[in-house]
């Protein structure tokens, strides 16, 4: 099918926004009194912050930074999600200079590296970083300031608390460099780098109007009311995470939370009662994983649970909702006022999000890369399509570069006013991205239907291809061996026979929770034999779905789970073994 470019309609009436200042200033009028944040204290106390009050507080410490001659310098931010982390950020675009997210999990070098890559000058950070900062602060650039956030105050320590009472001093001295700072929507504002390793790593640049572009288009297909409260659980570091968090909240004047850690993500759902949350896969797959283990363990149940969502979904077509009758325990598990799950960065099974939607959870599952802010493609309130990440965001465009003619599948490419402005000082990396014609060349690989609607095959780098020619996918494999719940975890790779010939291989890290309920042993119970007997059975039912060219030829089990990074997907370069 030849490449096809779409425009998506939109449902929603939007506001104009010009850049992120405008943005916020706009929201701190419209929702004055209204909670922007839910914030726990060390006590496990809540409070809540005001629009007005974030909104003051960005202005103070903008004004601090502007005195310290910081205006048009790059400024870091790292540590724990919290709200001295969204103030850093928002302090620093609206009208300082460039801000620069940091990775938490990075150890010293990489940290050091991006450092010294971008120069920045101030460095927000919790107390885990600077703890590794100050062990080997003689090889940190002279000219860096550190300023520690979400912890206590400490003696000669700069604290992002001491900033903001100076930015009131000056504020009410009558100090206005900062009010009057004049924003161009076309000038760097964020420095995303895509990795730690400076040799390996892009920093990507977005200006304002690639996120406003975003918040507008993204907020009229997709309805988010003042009444909802997102909680942030996804790393802010990640462009996915901090522009819903960030722009998408503030933009509809809707609260936002912060999870203590993936493990006490329902604990907090239940504190905190969401009703909107980002999500990756891998999450969704194991609450998904127990909440079906919980359905099997009781007496019926799973024949309950089919029942109830044939019924739900019928009586649903005439107006009644029989979703708590049916699925109450479900939804009290996420605090009971969850409508909301937008969810990306992998492939799902499309059955989640099927079962999802019976419990009255809608998942807005959609396609989208650091380099376009990030969403580019995703199905919005009026496209619940479980195997296809939607349509291009409302004013983008997408289409099929090269698409192979029997399958259709070819490079995705997108266009819009979301596409970054390029690699810092990295034109040739650009280049191989960024055509004459404003396309930015994805990488990825996928097709679209006739009524276009896309959907992702993989990336072009993982493609395996054979000794006769064929393309091998493997992210569609590893979906396909998701599907057996033995399986935990899986990667799927090219490798080698004796003759040299490319064959499909697999890693595959079982599911030992789900062994135990099925076989009734312990994960260092298992001989590798008995492991490999279980795991064979499983790539064997694969292979009987698959053409012969795409079955699995060999396969490895490990022990212990996949490295992945912080949105929890599985690093490829560091698992092939």
């Amino acid at each position: 099918m030849p490449g096809v470019c779409i425009l998506t309609k939109t449902f929603y009436d939007v506001r104009k926004i010009t850049d992120i200042r405008d943005l916020i200033t706009q929201s701190a009028k419209l929702y004055s009194d209204r909670p922007a944040f839910e914030v726990k204290t060390a006590d496990g106390d809540l409070y809540e912050i005001t629009y007005k009050t974030y909104f003051e507080q960005i202005q103070a410490l903008g004004t601090a930074l502007t005195d310290m001659g910081l205006t048009g310098e790059k400024i870091a931010v790292g540590g724990d999600n919290c709200y001295q982390w969204c103030l850093s950020y928002m302090a620093t675009v609206t009208g300082v200079g460039v801000i620069v997210p940091v990775d938490k999990e990075l150890l010293f070098d990489d940290i050091n590296n991006i450092l010294n890559t971008a120069d920045v000058k101030l460095f927000f950070c919790d107390k885990k970083i600077a703890r590794k900062l100050n062990a080997r602060k003689d090889e940190l650039k002279k000219d860096l300031t550190i300023v520690t956030m979400n912890c206590k105050k400490e003696e000669g320590i700069l604290h992002v608390d001491d900033l903001i009472a100076k930015g009131k001093e000056l504020l009410a001295s009558g100090d206005k460099r900062y009010l009057n700072a004049e924003i161009d929507p076309d000038k760097m504002c964020s420095l995303l780098f895509t990795s730690g390793t400076t040799g390996m790593s892009k920093g990507v640049m977005l200006c304002h109007r690639n996120f406003c572009f975003e918040v507008m288009s993204a907020m009229s297909v997709i309805k988010i009311n003042p009444e909802d409260c997102g909680i942030s659980m996804l790393p802010l570091h990640h462009t996915y995470e901090s522009t819903i968090i960030l722009f998408f909240a503030p933009y509809c004047g809707a609260k936002v939370t912060f999870c203590d850690g993936f493990k006490y993500v329902l604990k907090n759902m239940k504190e905190f009662n969401p009703s909107i949350f980002v999500a990756v896969p891998l999450l969704l797959e194991t609450v998904h994983r127990r909440l079906m283990k919980a359905v099997k363990n009781k007496p019926h149940g799973e024949t309950l649970f089919k029942v109830g969502k044939v019924l739900v979904k019928a009586a649903s077509k005439i107006g009644i909702d029989l979703k708590k009758v049916f699925f109450k325990e479900i939804i009290d598990t996420f605090g009971g006022n969850m409508r909301l799950i937008i969810c990306g960065a992998a492939p799902i099974n499309p059955q989640i999000l099927k079962d999802f939607e019976a419990f009255g959870i809608q998942i807005i599952f959609g396609y989208g890369l650091t380099e376009c802010a990030p969403l580019a493609i995703i199905n919005h309130d009026k496209l619940h399509m479980a195997e296809s990440v939607g349509e291009p965001i409302p004013g983008s465009e997408a289409k099929i570069l090269n698409p192979d003619p029997d399958t259709g599948v070819g490079e995705i490419c997108v266009k819009g006013g979301m596409v970054m402005l390029g690699y810092y000082n990295n034109p040739e990396e650009t280049a191989k991205v960024l055509d004459e014609d404003g396309w930015f060349h994805t990488g990825d690989l996928g097709y679209v239907d006739k009524q276009g609607h896309y959907y992702i095959s993989g990336r072009s780098k993982n493609v395996i291809v054979t000794s006769n020619g064929k393309n091998i996918y493997p992210e569609e494999l590893e979906y396909h061996l998701s599907t057996d719940t033995r399986v935990g975890e899986s990667l799927v790779i090219g490798d080698e026979n004796k003759k040299g010939e490319t064959i499909v291989a697999a890693r595959i890290f079982p599911n030992f929770e789900e062994m135990k309920d099925r076989y009734g042993k312990d994960a260092d119970e298992y001989t590798d034999e008995e492991l490999h007997d279980i795991m064979d059975e499983v790539v064997q039912s694969v292979n009987e779905k698959l053409p012969p060219y795409k079955r699995i030829v060999d396969f490895k089990i490990r022990r212990t789970e996949f490295v992945k990074n912080t949105t929890s997907k599985i690093m490829r370069h560091k698992n092939k073994d």
